[in-house]
Order: C-alpha cells, then structure tokens, then sequence
C-alpha cells in the first residue's frame, strides 16, 4: 500500500495531537474536527478498507476504541458521540487508510445525521441472511 497522510503522521513526519498509541493503534485529533475532542483512531499496519485488516489489529483496535472513547467523553465534557468508519470513496473516505472517527455530539455541534430507512420483507432477508451466512463459512 502507498504511504498516506496517516502513515506520515504514525511516522512522525507531520505533526498531529496524540493522545494514544500502544503498538497496534495510534490516535490522534482530527485537524478538522466537527466537535471538541473530535478524535481519529487508526491501525498502525496502514490497509485501505475494514474488511483488509488481520484478526490482530482489528482486536487492537476494538480494544482501544471504548478506552479512547471514554478518554474523549471525560475530556470535551460530551455526554453522547458518534463513532464513523467509512470504506471507499463512495462511502465518504478520504485516505485511503481505516480509521475511526470518535465524534462528541454537543446540541449545536457534532455531527448531524439523516437516516432514510427503506424495508426488508421477509423473503429478501431470508435471501440476503443465507448469502451472508454462507459467506462466513
């Protein structure tokens, strides 16, 4: 995989807030934040998508990810936030290395949502379940 932002900045090659790193997982504030706290959470083994990382660094970063949260939660005074991971341009990713986007939600800042649910019969989650089933085989 090319080197992205995220590599330069584990690297030390540009300078960022750290405010966690252990072997696995580096985290640091996102320059753009939409909240206070607004926190990136990133494997230090740089893959594209969710779906490219190893079993080890996605228990990392599932390990980190409630402790950094808490950490978030106590610091902006925040007592909701939202947790974002997008995979592919088309999903909203800007650099191509997965990260985690630990947003606080105040009243009049954070991120703002807009869910647009559709329906699921019966016959089109039976069908869709048994594919996914089979593809965790």
């Amino acid at each position: 995989m090319a080197t992205t932002l995220f590599t330069r900045i584990i690297e030390g090659e540009i300078p960022c807030h750290k405010v966690y790193e252990d072997p696995q997982v580096f985290a640091f504030l996102d320059i753009g934040p939409l909240a206070p706290g607004h926190t990136l959470v990133i494997p230090k083994h740089p893959v594209e998508r969710l779906e490219d990382l190893s079993e080890d660094s996605a228990a990392a970063l599932g390990r980190a990810l409630p402790r950094i949260a808490r950490a978030v939660l106590a610091a902006s005074g925040a007592a909701d936030y939202h947790v974002i991971q997008k995979n592919g341009a088309s999903a909203g990713q800007v650099v191509p290395h997965v990260h985690f986007h630990i947003i606080p939600k105040f009243t009049d800042q954070g991120l703002g949502v807009t869910w647009k649910p559709g329906e699921l019969s019966s016959d089109d989650g039976r069908t869709m379940a048994a594919k996914i089933v089979e593809r965790l085989a």
